[in-house]
């Protein structure tokens, strides 16, 4: 089952019982890099400082429809400080207008998205600062009553070029699980990751119960016993940086979530036939990868576009929607 719901996120949550959301995964619009061409969105606030409050309001709309158990999964990206540049959504339009990539009529190339709509140079905020929202938001989420279990690093092997001469090309983002409890719903099993040949040769020594402090199993601290493998020989607990790379979307041209980066979010994160929840549904993705592993999805999105883009991708995985 994957449901929507069109129109503004704050009136969509209303519509969500309480108490009935198991997980939820998301991307919201990153503050000051694209303008979707619809009014009302988040992220064209005009200042970090709003933006990261509107996160916050939408975190304590979300609080009351999450089971206590639940998970959330907040994929943010990061951004520099600069002025106005890039092409407008409206003025895109008119250019390609007699090249069009998109079968969905009246949607169009979205790459033309404006980089900065305004200046984010702005208070502390110097041109070339990294402006650090990821953190911001998650930090005013801790301090909302948030608990924030891990910082996720998205290492993406594709990242998009860029010219710079004066610092490393970006090619992460990060995702911060979150928990509305102390306790939740966590099946690390789910996404174990297969142990490295040279930990297996390592562990399979036959002397390593008399390994006693051994520096070398340790990394240089003293072992307060004989040493011992923890857990299986073939699989360990998944670690926090996740090598995933971006793929391109035929039928959607703005930023679209990688199934691979959702997959395991979903899995360590929802009980099978639970309820995913995704406020900026976009292109379905979420919905397409929850419904996948066996559990439901609610997509909300504002753009009524998008919501067809999706129904398209849907209907050629499942044959819903037709």
């Amino acid at each position: 089952m994957i449901n929507f719901l069109q129109g503004d996120v704050f009136d969509n949550i209303k519509k969500l019982d309480d108490n009935t959301i198991d997980c939820v995964v998301t991307s919201p619009p990153y503050w000051g890099l694209r303008d979707y061409g619809v009014d009302g969105q988040l992220g064209l606030e005009k200042t970090y400082q709003e933006h990261i409050q509107n996160i916050v309001e939408l975190f304590r709309a979300m609080k009351p429809k999450l089971k206590d158990s639940a998970t959330v999964w907040l994929n943010y990206g990061d951004s520099y400080a600069s002025t106005v540049n890039g092409t407008k959504v409206k003025d895109m339009k008119k250019s390609l207008q007699k090249n069009r990539t998109s079968k969905i009529k009246g949607v169009y190339d979205d790459r033309g998205f404006v980089d900065k709509p305004f200046s984010t140079i702005q208070g502390s905020l110097k041109p070339k600062d990294l402006v650090m929202i990821p953190n911001r938001i998650a930090i005013a989420l801790q301090d909302d009553g948030w608990w924030i279990r891990s910082e996720i690093i998205w290492h993406k092997p594709n990242p998009m070029p860029e010219s710079t001469k004066d610092r490393p090309t970006s090619c992460h983002e990060k995702i911060w699980l979150i928990t509305k409890s102390k306790k939740y719903y966590y099946d690390a099993d789910s996404i174990r990751e297969p142990v490295a040949q040279g930990t297996i040769t390592r562990l399979s020594e036959k002397n390593l119960k008399n390994q006693k402090g051994s520096t070398r199993g340790n990394g240089g601290m003293k072992s307060n016993g004989n040493m011992k493998p923890v857990g299986n020989m073939e699989t360990k607990n998944k670690r926090n940086v996740w090598t995933v790379t971006t793929k391109p979307c035929k039928e959607a041209h703005f930023a679209t979530f990688p199934k691979d980066l959702i997959e395991p979010c979903i899995k360590a994160g929802c009980p099978e036939n639970g309820i995913v929840f995704d406020p900026f549904g976009g292109s379905g993705t979420t919905g397409i990868v929850a419904k996948s592993l066996n559990r439901k999805a609610i997509l909300s999105e504002l753009n009524p576009e998008y919501i067809e883009i999706a129904k398209v991708r849907i209907n050629k995985e499942f044959g819903m929607f037709k």
